[in-house]
């Protein structure tokens, strides 16, 4: 078993940009051992004052869009400007053993081995809108250690957006031109949290339906109402494949960013943000609780029978339980 570093190493080595040690910091606060906890802790309150100097990116989109292909394009771009990015990749996971399915360090080996990258996947586990559950942490993690432009790429389309969303400065959503009518339910809650609609694969013989797109899905943003942040949602093409298009992406997001933060929103988004992540963090606690209390699980199981078998509202069920539990809290 591998020795546990203490708190002065961990932060040394995080601050000093030791990826080594980055990468067992992360490992410690996905942790669910106790001890764990209290030393990542520890940790991250050590290093939250070199915290929160980073571009956070969230970047979401339909299957088979290729966000993998793009991610690497944009990270080659942005170590090609001298500047460090970290990409966190949150994966499906397997229910049967809990790990990541997906493996991005070989699906964006290019940017794997850019010394001024790194890519950290996570497994989204049980948490829900398919985000693991300490990316905030990790977000931290990598701030200290220097990282200047993070992304969060999220599983798919779904809840996961709006998770992400509240991690982010800006939001990316990476569309298809000819998707097909499918995707129109998905598209308009989705499109009214994206920053900048990118229309990926705009190269060969796709590239009339991209243009297209544009113009559609400008018309459509028409429709909502203006963004809290003040900045229109812009669309665009591109190609990540080519790589073309990447360029204009970046400065597109570098010039939402400056013009946020002189109307303010961008530090009373992050403000928002830390806020929201306090009363997530109270009902995971509650919900972990409740379900690791020793007394408690008996009841919850023979709570479940009686609601499976339709003999009790789960209403009902649900409050007793939390009544229970409240009472007898250990």
């Amino acid at each position: 078993m591998r020795q546990r570093l203490t708190v002065e190493a961990y932060t040394a080595g995080i601050l000093s940009g030791d990826r080594i040690i980055l990468s067992r910091a992360i490992t410690l606060t996905e942790s669910r051992l106790k001890n764990d906890r209290a030393l990542a802790k520890k940790v991250l309150e050590n290093i939250l004052p070199f915290t929160g100097k980073s571009l956070r990116i969230g970047i979401s989109g339909v299957p088979g869009v290729g966000k993998s292909t793009f991610i690497e394009a944009f990270g080659r771009h942005v170590t090609g400007l001298g500047m460090k990015i970290a990409v966190l990749s949150i994966d499906p996971s397997s229910k049967k053993s809990g790990g990541s399915i997906l493996a991005d360090k070989t699906r964006m080996e290019n940017l794997a081995h850019d010394p001024l990258a790194y890519i950290r996947p996570s497994a989204a586990g049980p948490s829900l809108g398919g985000v693991a559950k300490n990316t905030r942490e990790t977000i931290l993690l990598c701030e200290a250690a220097g990282y200047e432009v993070i992304i969060i790429e999220t599983v798919g389309v779904g809840q996961s957006e709006t998770l992400v969303r509240g991690m982010s400065d800006f939001f990316l959503l990476l569309m298809l031109a000819g998707a097909g009518d499918e995707l129109q339910g998905i598209k308009k809650g989705i499109m009214e949290m994206a920053d900048a609609v990118a229309i990926n694969k705009a190269d060969g013989m796709n590239q009339v339906l991209a243009e297209q797109a544009v113009g559609e899905y400008r018309n459509a943003l028409h429709l909502f109402p203006k963004p809290e942040s003040g900045v229109d949602t812009q669309v665009l093409t591109c190609s990540a494949l080519e790589g073309t298009g990447i360029a204009a992406l970046w400065e597109l997001i570098r010039k939402y960013q400056e013009t946020t933060l002189q109307n303010g929103y961008f530090d009373q988004n992050r403000r928002n943000q830390n806020l929201e992540w306090m009363h997530d963090h109270i009902r995971q606690t509650l919900e972990e609780q409740f379900y690791e209390n020793s007394i408690l699980k008996k009841a919850v199981k023979t709570t479940e029978k009686s609601v499976s078998e339709g003999r009790e509202l789960p209403v009902a069920a649900a409050e007793r339980l939390l009544e229970f539990f409240f009472k007898n809290r250990i």
